[in-house]
């Protein structure tokens, strides 16, 4: 799997790719599946990777249904929406930003409501920190900040974007110290070659997992490749 795949681009290509003016400071309005989201200051507005793992909850390709699912990075609840809409048993709407954990809470409960089969859990933390002990999660999606090279001087941008791999190195360092994933949970993991890909994926294969590729997008006009991994312990096999 490492050799095949992509070495992370060069510098100037990912400025490049992450070159637009950011509105991230104003109040935006986000579409999808017919519904509508309002972004408040600060809270990211999804892109195309983001879409990937969104299409993959609504069609089923990421099944949450009946099951504990926990949207990490959740920005503005979108992930969270499909899963209660779906009937998963409990959503975790996590985030380490207080105002995008409000947001995706509105939104859950203007679309979703209250459903007697789904629990419900909004939670600022930063990656698993405050999960309590006793969460068994059946699935887990995280599109990461992982861009690896520094494309703002902005913290609010960096949160968004440009962390680097280590935010997903501790993402499984966490999963598996902590014990959070239940005995058949799988982990939909999204990462380009923006961000040091070989180096997470080799990571996540020394944590214990196995990664499959559910799906690979390319650009026309540059040489980002995104890849949606699903990872299951060795164990789980």
């Amino acid at each position: 799997m490492l050799d095949s795949l992509p070495d992370t681009l060069p510098g100037d290509e990912i400025l490049a790719l992450n070159s637009a003016q950011s509105d991230i400071h104003t109040e935006r309005t986000y579409d999808y599946n017919g519904w509508t989201f309002t972004l408040p200051p600060g809270v990211f507005k999804p892109g195309d990777t983001s879409r990937i793992v969104h299409d993959r909850l609504l069609d089923g390709t990421i099944p949450v249904t009946g099951r504990s699912y926990a949207a990490m990075g959740v920005g503005l609840g979108v992930e969270a929406v499909i899963a209660g809409t779906l009937g998963a048993r409990e959503v975790y709407a996590v985030d380490v930003h207080p105002d995008s954990v409000a947001a995706a809470a509105g939104h859950y409960a203007r679309i979703v409501g209250d459903r007697s089969d789904t629990v419900f859990r909004p939670l600022v933390s930063n990656l698993f920190e405050e999960f309590p002990d006793s969460a068994r999660l059946d699935v887990v999606t995280f599109n990461p900040p992982a861009v690896s090279k520094r494309t703002s001087d902005d913290p609010t941008v960096v949160r968004n974007v440009c962390v680097g791999a280590e935010i997903v190195l501790r993402f499984f360092d966490q999963i598996v110290t902590r014990d959070l994933l239940a005995p058949d949970g799988e982990i939909h993991l999204i990462v380009s070659n923006t961000a040091e890909l070989k180096r997470i994926v080799a990571h996540a294969v020394d944590a214990g997992f196995r990664p499959v590729v559910l799906h690979r997008q390319t650009w026309e006009g540059d040489n980002c490749q995104a890849y949606l991994f699903k990872l299951i312990r060795h164990d789980a096999v």
